[in-house]
């Protein structure tokens, strides 16, 4: 492991509090946008004319208050310290800001940081990082919506293949049959599962996900990112339905334990894999 310097870590962290901002535009807005052009899809292939709305992207309009819709002042738009400055209300309205805008940059500066110390300044510490942060978007608007956007699921396989084919081409076919494996051990899941009780026990992002990083950590790796995933999973739905029982029957979302899962196995993968086979062996 790579001890970095202050002179590293410190700049890693402000740099992924500011990512980590952005990230929130990201969550909040990128669902929003799906939705309206879904329904204007739906409104074409009904011949029927589109909505027409203000326009709204991710740059447009600029940072306002979810509630009372005020504009958000650049002071109290720095990432992290605006949401303490103003201790999570609106300035305008008084209203509570989410605590998931800080948590969000937050886990933005704290993978930086992590990235850095385990692949120091590198261009594949950058390719590392981007995928935490879209695994960290994924996870966090699956959570918001049940949603995993193709636009996000499909370029972060398609940038763990480049990522194999740049720094390690060895693993190249690994990482190609990872991507197969992992959407076809998903997909069979959910068809057995359907067959068997006339529900669907996941949706088709989680195929997609899980795919994503099978190109990611290869394909031997899939059992122990499932193994992960699948008991945190266990564990925080049994939790959730103890202390609160009215959650009983409710769906949970399968992506952000997926990301979890990926962010264990991109960042620590060879220790765990080690403890892994040894364990079996």
């Amino acid at each position: 492991m790579y001890l970095p310097s202050p002179l590293e870590w410190a700049p890693a962290l402000l740099l992924g509090l500011c990512f980590g901002s952005f990230l929130n535009v990201v969550i909040t807005r990128l669902p929003v946008m799906l939705m309206r052009r879904w329904r204007n899809e739906a409104l074409a292939s009904l011949e029927f004319p589109a909505e027409t709305a203000p326009r709204f992207n991710l740059a447009t309009p600029g940072s306002m208050c979810p509630r009372c819709e005020h504009p958000i002042a650049w002071h109290d738009n720095l990432p992290l310290l605006g949401w303490l400055k103003r201790r999570g209300k609106c300035a305008n309205c008084q209203s509570p800001i989410s605590a998931q805008y800080p948590l969000v940059e937050l886990m933005g500066g704290l993978l930086a940081v992590a990235v850095v110390a385990l692949y120091g300044t590198t261009a594949s510490a950058l390719f590392i990082y981007a995928a935490c942060l879209t695994l960290l978007a994924l996870a966090v608007i699956d959570f918001r919506t049940y949603l995993l956007p193709d636009m996000l699921t499909l370029p972060l396989l398609w940038a763990g293949l480049l990522y194999q084919l740049i720094f390690q081409p060895i693993m190249l076919p690994s990482a190609v049959i990872g991507a197969m494996a992992g959407y076809l051990i998903l997909w069979s899941f959910y068809w057995l599962f359907k067959l068997l009780t006339g529900k669907e026990g996941m949706g088709f992002g989680d195929f997609k996900l899980l795919a994503a990083l099978g190109a990611w950590v290869g394909w031997p790796m899939l059992p122990l990112l499932l193994i992960v995933s699948a008991g945190i999973g266990a564990l925080v739905g049994l939790a959730a339905q103890a202390s609160s029982p009215h959650l009983r029957g409710q769906p949970l979302p399968f992506g952000p334990f997926l990301a979890l899962a990926g962010w264990v196995c991109l960042l620590a993968g060879d220790e765990l894999m080690a403890l892994y086979t040894s364990l079996l062996y």
